[in-house]
């Protein structure tokens, strides 16, 4: 061995250069990567023939949904570098923003009806859906007012009532469309957002049984609604009117066996399937790809809500626990209710799947959300450290870093509940950061 070699200083690990190497959540991230990837693939399948026959391009629908897949992977990563804390001052004029193009959408002449309802904004070959924005305004004003320390969860009127009156200006202007799906999905994810933030269940409950009655009143008093209803009970007997959706999603959802007939050579998009790249994408899928398919889809946003969950519990200050319980609240209801939809468990209710069916809003903003949810996760570790200079740890011998990641919750039987409530737990009182 030469005198050079004998000399030449050991490669050791630089703790610094390890604290501030950007801690992502690479599952989470490569899950929405891979059922975005997945959704433009079958949004081309499903739509292909029914693109070319209307438009004259078969890339009709798959290359919009190509763009706004851009769109959202830019977004997903521009929320992931920003500090989720960030958004909480914003929370306010985003949910104002919101309401007004709620409203604005249903004035005639402004907003484009679809088949009865009037929920989207047309800009040329792209269009916008409001009520998709609002599921994030509303999602990240309810964090922000349920995070605020001088705020009274237990009281009636602090803790219950104002945010339940916010969500029932959203979700009335959302009912107006028509869209009693979404309405349905905000109010789930609202009241899930409530509890975990420590809102008595006695007046969820009651929440519950005043908002019962109102919807039946809006499923009786809406003679389209009610057919739906009927067809619920019976697809076969309705599968010439209102029933029709269901009967077809179930017919081509259980032709495809266990391995499918093959991507593309799925027959029951060909104008017998409506909606079949949007909102009934899933049974294409069982079609093509058979249980295999439809199975590593429900693994992936299985997969999608663990994550998720433990990014709320690792969370390092009560905003982010509530963004992240509101964001995975919304995307695991839209997703159950979707699919609970296409096999016949719920009625019809004009729910995409999140990722996969064709929708340009709602795959930014749903990608968006995960880049919030991933900024949560890292506890926002700065790319880049910033050392204080001259202030040194009386225990070690590098620097501080400013922006220390938080040691992340120990989850254990009888632990999960303390973790979301910030409670003392063997591992000492939890650190709790401003909104």
């Amino acid at each position: 061995m030469s005198t050079r070699a004998a000399t030449r200083p050991a490669l050791t690990a630089d703790p610094v250069a390890a604290a501030v190497m950007p801690q992502w959540d690479l599952t989470l991230f490569g899950v929405a990567l891979i059922l975005s990837a997945f959704g433009l693939v079958m949004v081309y399948s499903a739509s292909a023939v029914y693109a070319m026959g209307r438009f004259g391009s078969d890339t009709h629908f798959a290359l919009r949904q190509l763009v706004y897949l851009g769109v959202g992977l830019v977004a997903m990563l521009g929320a992931l570098h920003m500090d989720y804390r960030m958004l909480a001052r914003w929370s306010r004029p985003l949910l104002i923003a919101a309401v007004v193009l709620l409203i604005v959408v249903l004035v005639p002449g402004i907003g484009v009806r679809v088949g009865g309802a009037q929920r989207w904004f047309r800009f040329g070959p792209l269009s916008l859906q409001p009520s998709e924005v609002a599921k994030l305004a509303l999602m990240l004003y309810m964090a922000t007012i349920l995070a605020d320390k001088d705020r009274q969860l237990k009281a009636l009127g602090t803790g219950f009532v104002a945010p339940l009156l916010v969500v029932g200006l959203v979700t009335g202007l959302t009912l107006l469309q028509p869209d009693l799906g979404t309405a349905v999905l905000l109010g789930l994810s609202a009241l899930l957002l409530m509890f975990v933030a420590g809102t008595r269940l006695i007046y969820l409950m009651g929440a519950g049984l005043i908002a019962a009655p109102l919807a039946w009143f809006a499923v009786v008093g809406t003679p389209w609604r009610m057919q739906r209803l009927l067809a619920f009970f019976d697809p076969e007997g309705h599968k010439e009117g209102a029933g029709y959706q269901v009967y077809e999603a179930l017919l081509t959802l259980g032709s495809g066996g266990f391995s499918g007939v093959g991507l593309g050579e799925g027959q029951q998009k060909l104008f017998y399937l409506p909606e079949a790249h949007t909102d009934f994408i899933l049974p294409v899928i069982g079609q093509e790809l058979g249980f295999i398919g439809v199975s590593a889809v429900i693994v992936l946003f299985a997969l999608l809500l663990w994550r998720g969950t433990l990014a709320a519990l690792r969370a390092p200050d009560r905003f982010g626990r509530y963004l992240a319980t509101g964001i995975t609240g919304v995307l695991g209801f839209q997703a159950c209710m979707n699919m609970a939809v296409v096999v016949g468990v719920m009625p019809t209710k004009g729910i995409t799947l999140p990722f996969v069916s064709y929708g340009g809003t709602s795959l930014v903003t749903s990608l968006f959300m995960v880049g919030m949810l991933l900024s949560i996760s890292r506890g926002h570790r700065p790319v880049v450290a910033r050392r204080s200079w001259g202030v040194r740890d009386d225990k070690q011998d590098t620097p501080r870093l400013r922006g220390a990641p938080v040691s992340p919750v120990r989850i254990s039987s009888g632990g999960v509940w303390r973790a979301f409530k910030g409670e003392r737990g063997p591992q000492g009182p939890r650190r709790e950061g401003g909104a």
